[in-house]
């Protein structure tokens, strides 16, 4: 099967640029539990990773049976951001991946520009996407809908077709199927496999692995 070239390649940030994943999942379980709601680690993999804060946010008052008030996190996002300060690192290999690529690249994410810029900067990545963040806010909806990697690619000014996904989550890879991209799923964090794959997407487990599989020129 031939593909067109890739001239984008945009990375989901949490879990595929930042090692996020892990940290938001601990602490996003010790808060639902002082809301009332229990769940296993399997299920926060499954239900969270990736997710926007809407989808989010509705999964947590199915489970413990009640509406949530607007800004419901508001008390606890000094927690995340003591975990963030502490523990957040550069998921391994990506600075090589990213001196590597001969393309244009750029980052689309369901979290806010802030968290975003944050998180970015902890990690000693933020120069190198400088004005090529794009935020679930910026678009109707954000992934698993396609909108938010259709505005990335817009902005860049590249077709769908000619554009590369990389992602760790089912709803990130749900997304990029669906703006007719190339989906490239991480199994390298908390999500397994199996859940990343499907049609139009390769599955990989170590980030030095990217270059080669997008078939891009490398430096």
């Amino acid at each position: 099967m031939t593909h067109e070239p890739v001239e984008l390649v945009i990375f989901d940030c949490d879990g595929v640029l930042v090692d996020s994943e892990r940290i938001y999942c601990r602490v996003d379980r010790e808060v639902f539990a002082t809301l009332g709601a229990e769940f296993t680690e399997e299920e926060m993999v499954e239900h969270f990773v990736g997710s926007s804060h809407e989808l989010l946010t509705s999964i947590l008052e199915e489970r413990i049976g009640r509406p949530l008030e607007p800004g419901w996190n508001a008390p606890f996002r000094q927690r995340y951001e003591d975990a963030l300060d502490a523990e957040l690192t550069a998921v391994e290999g990506v600075t090589e991946v990213l001196d590597a690529l001969h393309v244009p690249y750029c980052l689309a994410s369901n979290g806010s520009h802030a968290s975003i810029g944050k998180n970015l900067t902890r990690a000693g990545l933020l120069d190198r996407f400088e004005g090529r963040m794009f935020s679930a806010r910026d678009v109707a909806r954000g992934k698993p809908a396609p909108d938010l990697f259709l505005h990335a690619a817009a902005t860049m000014g590249v077709p769908p077709e000619r554009c590369a996904v990389v992602e760790d989550s089912p709803y990130g890879v749900r997304a990029a199927r669906a703006a007719g991209m190339r989906a490239f799923g991480y199994a390298g964090g908390l999500s397994r496999a199996e859940r990343l794959a499907g049609p139009r997407t390769v599955v990989f487990e170590h980030m030095r692995e990217l270059p080669g599989l997008l078939g891009v020129a490398l430096s």
